[in-house]
């Protein structure tokens, strides 16, 4: 594990995922590994804390996640956005070499058997709570956050400092047809507010 890795109290890890950007989720059960992008990851409670995320049926990612019982939801920097489109474009069902051919490096923290993607900024280890009527009606997932660690350089002291860390760091936001948004400059509202 890098050095700048550090582990995260997991009554803030929800504001890794808080502002709403594009996440990779990546799962491991038995040989067989995937990481898929998605958009539609959503932070639903404090404590326990945990979130939301939809995966589709035909997805070997959902297959794995299934079989598995835990997914990793990490939060994929402006540095990789290519590798976040491919990821999210190419079918593990259809290739199975799509982790090497968009040049997704993995790397395992602690004794976790599960898969986390090099270089984000920010990883949510995460248990599946089964809803199998959410699941199969919605292809709506539960999991309940019980890992999270982040870089250093772009999120420390439960905050990401994007605006003092290089712009490689901020995180990206999926449109659509390859569109992107990077998360942008600070603007603070006045927190002194008076009757």
């Amino acid at each position: 594990m890098e050095p700048t890795i550090a582990p995260i109290p997991l009554e803030k890890s929800y504001r890794l995922i808080n502002h709403g950007p594009t996440v990779l989720i990546s799962v491991r059960h038995g040989d067989e590994q995937n990481v898929m992008a998605a958009s539609w990851v959503c932070a639903l409670d404090f404590s326990p804390p945990k979130l939301t995320a939809v995966l589709d049926k035909s997805t070997m990612t959902r297959k794995l996640v299934e079989q598995s019982g835990y997914f990793v939801v990490q939060v994929p920097t402006a540095a990789q956005l290519q590798m976040t489109y491919e990821v999210g474009t190419r079918s593990m069902t259809a290739d199975h070499d799509k982790l090497k051919k968009c040049g997704v490096e993995l790397f395992d923290i602690g004794h976790h058997n599960q898969p986390f993607v090099k270089g984000c900024a920010g990883w949510l280890l995460c248990k599946v709570i089964p809803e199998p009527h959410n699941q199969t009606a919605y292809d709506l997932f539960i999991g309940e956050i019980v890992g999270a660690w982040a870089d250093t350089r772009a999120f420390s002291n439960g905050h990401w400092n994007l605006e003092s860390s290089g712009p490689e760091w901020r995180s990206i936001h999926y449109i659509a047809g390859g569109h992107f948004y990077i998360t942008g400059e600070a603007k603070e509202a006045n927190t002194d507010l008076k009757d």
